[in-house]
């Protein structure tokens, strides 16, 4: 049995508000470390500026604090992290292939390209093939992203909540980027990055970042970092099996206007059978019940008071 202090973490992407089902992720990170008598991390993933302004994610933090879900170290901006990801890009071309892609959004998304099950493309490695004269040609008119090339290679790991889970690189992903063409660094190299250097132990995140597992796995071996365990939960709906969506009705701020933290926390707790019925709890109270074993395997499902 190892020793090793866990770090579980909250990491959102500050483009929209929060909503119950992204509260219900944050409880559930927390209690998971803290059940462990861990430490809890909180990131704010605002890589793309435009898209991530600075008071969304204030608003996030001020939407956490409210429920008693905090950050046990400084929060960590990957806005001001782009040279350790610049040098984890440098490490990573002296363990594998990173080429330019001058490919088109309509080129990438062109009728007779395979679709990925998580909605996504697998890319023909089209730019890997180019010649060193087509790159120079191209590269007067196009500003490419960067991939990363993957071997032939089948990825497995053992989901905390969702059992073992296997997908080939080469057939389950592709070459994906680390680097868009605008210069911002890819979610699959900061993420890896930022949990090495924070030192996480485990990660507890939504069911649609289940398919990113196995790539991020492999960036974590070639840059010689630990991979954590993973608990992927699943989809959470609101009672009529709605998924929920960042739209007004939706928010996290509109719940703590209308109901106290402990109140928003007891019915979280129940949608997730931390607990057998709902009644309102501070956060803390919860650290004792929980277990992952307790979280549904398909769908989590809110009760109507969220929708009211």
């Amino acid at each position: 049995m190892s020793n090793e202090t866990v770090i579980g973490r909250f990491a959102p992407t500050p483009s929209g508000f929060m909503h119950a089902g992204n509260l219900l992720c944050a409880m559930l990170a927390y209690l998971s470390a803290k059940s462990k008598g861990g430490k809890f991390i909180i990131r704010i993933e605002d890589l793309d500026a435009l898209r991530c302004p600075r008071s969304s994610a204030l608003e996030i933090i001020d939407t956490l604090a409210a429920v008693g879900i905090k950050s046990d170290e400084p929060i960590v901006w990957q806005s001001e992290r782009t040279s350790a990801y610049k040098s984890a890009e440098r490490l990573l071309k002296s363990h594998a292939e990173i080429y330019p892609c001058y490919c088109t959004r309509a080129e990438l998304h062109a009728p007779q390209i395979t679709r990925l099950p998580d909605g996504g493309i697998l890319y023909p490695q089209t730019c890997k093939k180019l010649s060193a004269e087509q790159r120079e040609e191209k590269e007067k008119s196009v500003k490419p992203s960067f991939r990363i090339s993957v071997p032939d290679e089948i990825i497995t790991f053992t989901d905390g909540i969702r059992g073992e889970q296997r997908q080939n690189l080469a057939l389950g992903c592709g070459d994906f980027i680390i680097r868009r063409s605008d210069g911002v660094y890819a979610y699959q190299l900061a993420v890896v990055v930022d949990d090495g250097e924070s030192g996480v132990t485990e990660v507890v995140r939504g069911a649609d970042l289940l398919y990113d597992t196995p790539r991020q796995i492999y960036l974590q071996r070639l840059l010689g970092l630990p991979t954590p365990k993973y608990y992927h939960i699943p989809l959470v709906c609101d009672f009529s099996g709605r998924k929920l969506s960042k739209s007004e009705g939706d928010s996290a701020q509109r719940l703590l206007k209308t109901f106290t933290a402990r109140q928003i926390i007891g019915e979280l707790a129940f949608a997730a059978n931390i607990i057998a019925e709902p009644k309102p709890m501070d956060i803390d109270e919860l650290i004792p019940p929980y277990s992952a074993d307790k979280v549904p395997k398909d769908k989590i499902f809110l009760t109507d008071m969220f929708m009211k």
